[in-house]
């Protein structure tokens, strides 16, 4: 079985491309202070910004972890 190259599921999660980052910026922070605020315990964020911030932690620490 043939193995889906790995940049494909990122492109698949990606529903909304710069919603969470606009988000941030009305809020005055940065992408991953914005994401740890709206994912810390009793945050009252929805549903789609809460998941928009998982991804969000996710892909900084896939850029981070490839950055050395």
């Amino acid at each position: 079985m043939a193995r889906k190259s790995s940049g494909n599921w990122i492109k698949g999660a990606i529903k909304r491309p710069g919603a969470f980052k606009e988000k941030a910026k009305k809020a005055g922070m940065s992408t991953s202070a914005y994401a740890k605020k709206v994912l810390k315990k009793g945050s009252k964020s929805n549903k789609r910004t809460k998941k928009q911030a998982q991804l969000a932690e996710t892909l900084i620490g896939m850029n981070k972890k490839k950055r050395g």
